[in-house]
């Protein structure tokens, strides 16, 4: 028996055994990389950035300048213009649309609403036809769209998958729900439903890196 042949035999193998674990590795790596990897939709027209959303786009609770537009447009020295609507439901923010989002040659449109339609008890499925219609002419528009969820203890289960469903069927940018982590914590809070300065600074925080990726900035 060739002792020595029999060990050059095995090295081989060994080094063949450990470079196909390396390339499985590596494609595994990939594959679940690119699998998670949160895909970006962007604008392909348009000027402005317009925020639509009811009292939380508005500001209610935040003082002078510190509401979650006016520091986004600060941190991303950006003007954004402010379509909230203290108490709009997705009905009358439809209703508005035209006026203040799409005949304003809209590039990139963030939408937070869906919290109104829930405290006075609208069906979901409307709520989702609303929000559908407003992404749709949006879109049509060349415009991309950010959809924020308002999800969990605020709105109940129910909600808590039709934002990202959307979302995904559309095609448009997602952020999961935007009272996260802190909607309980009353040192980020004005009242029961609004947030604080503090509060708007965290919800600022979820949404700045996602706009930033979709004006490339």
């Amino acid at each position: 028996m060739d002792v020595s042949q029999i060990l050059v035999d095995f090295m081989k193998n060994k080094q063949i055994i450990i470079i196909f674990f390396v390339i499985v590795a590596v494609f595994l790596s990939v594959f679940f990389y690119n699998k998670n990897k949160t895909k970006i939709y962007y604008p392909t027209s348009g000027e402005n950035i317009i925020f639509l959303g009811d009292s939380l786009v508005e500001g209610i609770g935040s003082s002078k300048d510190n509401d979650m537009v006016s520091v986004l447009s600060k941190r991303l020295n950006i003007d954004i213009i402010n379509a909230g609507v203290k108490g709009d439901t997705t009905a009358k923010a439809l209703d508005r649309l035209q006026a203040d989002v799409l005949d304003k040659n809209p590039k990139v449109v963030l939408i937070l609403l869906g919290g109104n339609d829930a405290l006075r008890k609208i069906p979901i499925e409307n709520t989702r036809k609303n929000l559908e219609n407003i992404i749709l002419q949006i879109k049509k528009t060349g415009a991309t769209v950010i959809l924020i969820g308002v999800k969990g203890s605020l709105l109940g289960n129910v909600y808590d998958d039709m934002f990202s469903e959307l979302a995904s069927e559309l095609q448009v940018n997602y952020i999961d729900n935007i009272y996260k982590g802190f909607f309980f914590d009353s040192r980020y809070k004005y009242d029961s439903i609004h947030p604080n300065d503090a509060g708007y600074l965290k919800m600022v925080d979820r949404i700045e890196p996602v706009l930033r990726q979709v004006l490339d900035l």
